[in-house]
């Protein structure tokens, strides 16, 4: 089966590509390698039947944020890894707002980008921007406190103002709507909804929660509905000021 996933790497250092590509077609891929942006944009727009993106950030031509963004801006949801040399925290959260699915900084273990790589290419879903259980029992559509949400349209308007969120960001809302009142562990939301081993140490959570403070909380340094438990994980409220919700202590 791995034959016939096809994955596009875009590295402008030619050993590292030369060495992605050897180690991927090792595993039964079929790799094709581009030097930098406008011919990886080049190569996608011709043709959108690429499995997988594997994107470096500084590219001649254009940036991989440029890129990354562009295919999102044509509609192409190709999964997208981003590998970088970049650690910055601003850096990941950058690369997750114009549309990655994961990130992976350089230097890496070649095990764990192609455990990465499997893991994108087995569960992510084409054509599915929201993932959801086939059980789910929320709607379309939910509010809480002066936000309303709507979800098959991606329309998030809060305090009357409307909110451009990503993919992912919209990902991790539901998920904590679905879970209302119960304490998620950060491996949890790892796995479910960034799709990666539950022991990867990545701060890539954090920095989602805090967005979605800063989008929907009245005060984001006091947060009343997506609060952080020490040392437990995560918790959404959707009515802080309902008779079974309480304040747990912020980290």
């Amino acid at each position: 089966m791995n034959a016939k996933k096809r994955i596009l790497v875009v590295e402008d250092e030619p050993h590292l590509a030369r060495g992605i590509a050897y180690n991927l077609e090792a595993e039964g891929y079929s790799v094709t390698v581009a030097a930098d942006g406008p011919k990886a944009l080049q190569l996608l727009e011709s043709d959108a039947s690429y499995d997988l993106l594997i994107l470096d950030l500084m590219l001649p031509g254009m940036s991989g944020y440029a890129v990354c963004e562009t295919i999102r801006g044509w509609g192409n949801d190709v999964p997208i890894l981003i590998l970088s040399a970049r650690t910055l925290s601003e850096d990941r959260t950058r690369g997750f707002d114009v549309g990655a699915n994961q990130y992976l900084t350089k230097p890496f273990e070649l095990e764990e980008l192609i455990s990465r790589v499997r893991n994108l290419l087995t569960h992510y879903r084409r054509g599915v921007p929201i993932a959801a259980p086939a059980t789910d029992v929320l709607g379309q559509r939910f509010e809480f406190g002066e936000a309303k949400i709507n979800f098959q349209t991606y329309e998030v308007v809060v305090r009357g103002v409307p909110e451009s969120m990503t993919s992912l960001e919209m990902k991790l809302l539901r998920y904590f709507i679905q879970h209302e009142g119960r304490v998620i562990p950060r491996s949890e939301l790892l796995e479910k909804v960034w799709e990666m081993p539950g022991y990867m140490n990545t701060r890539a959570p954090d920095q989602f929660i805090r967005r979605l403070r800063r989008i929907f909380e009245p005060d984001p340094a006091n947060p009343r509905h997506f609060l952080t438990l020490r040392d437990a994980g995560y918790r959404f409220v959707a009515r802080p000021d309902g008779p079974e919700s309480s304040r747990e202590a912020e980290s």
